[in-house]
């Protein structure tokens, strides 16, 4: 059995409940690649509204969880919260929660375990700045980023983990990483799993790619071998997403 190939869909802070129900009508009744597992990440005030209007085959993610099971949080949602509104998925560690929010590796990392532990599966963000690209750092600042919780969560912690590589200075600003810049990060995340977690981690672990993927460079980007399926940004909002889910057809 190959890795499944996975794309999931941010809409970040955007939409309305008319703009989501169109988009969750539009996915529901579209013809989609059984091969591929999809899962969709609106807003939180909108997981609900998501999950009760969108087909059964597709999967709901929060676009982030609390590491604490309740309590005296405000504005935290908690991950038996999540399992409770049948949410069965969670992005974690995206580069905007890490630099607007000034999120750390140690805190992704409490909270992917937390997330882990209560039964949700995690779509883990790592990448790099324009300015670590261009010194030649990017390997070290992304396996720093994954070492922080494979400390926490061990080895059998990863097989509830889809890894999404996103290059900060590719996200939403149209540029995107070469494909063989891709690829090349891919591969060295699938060699630091071999190498820090293990064979079983390194071969069944999904490595996704995310910074502006469109449905114009997204099956050139599939056909890559350790690239393993997307995180969407702003084409998950537009009809374009259900050609970059079948991109493999």
């Amino acid at each position: 059995m190959g890795r499944k190939f996975f794309v999931g869909g941010n809409f970040k802070m955007n939409g309305t409940i008319s703009s989501i129900k169109e988009i969750v009508h539009n996915l529901s009744s579209a013809k989609l690649d059984s091969n591929t597992e999809v899962v969709i990440a609106p807003p939180a005030l909108y997981l609900l509204l998501t999950r009760e209007h969108l087909a059964a085959g597709i999967e709901v993610a929060a676009q982030n969880v609390f590491d604490k099971p309740n309590g005296a949080f405000t504005g935290e949602i908690s991950v038996s919260q999540l399992k409770d509104s049948n949410i069965t998925w969670t992005i974690l560690g995206h580069s905007e929660r890490r630099t607007i929010l000034q999120e750390s590796d140690d805190f992704v990392a409490t909270k992917t375990k937390s997330a882990l532990d209560g039964g949700i599966g995690v779509i883990l963000c790592c990448g790099e700045s324009l300015e670590q690209r261009e010194a030649n750092d990017t390997i070290n600042v992304v396996t720093k980023q994954l070492e922080a919780v494979n400390k926490v969560i061990g080895q059998d912690g990863w097989k509830n983990v889809v890894i999404a590589y996103e290059p900060i200075w590719a996200i939403g600003t149209g540029k995107v990483a070469t494909t063989e810049q891709a690829q090349e990060v891919h591969a060295a995340l699938r060699k630091w799993l071999k190498d820090g977690v293990g064979e079983e981690a390194a071969e069944n672990t999904r490595i996704i790619y995310g910074g502006s993927v469109s449905e114009k460079n997204c099956k050139e980007l599939s056909k890559q071998s350790d690239i393993d399926g997307f995180l969407v940004g702003g084409a998950s909002l537009k009809p374009a997403f259900v050609d970059i889910i079948n991109c493999q057809g």
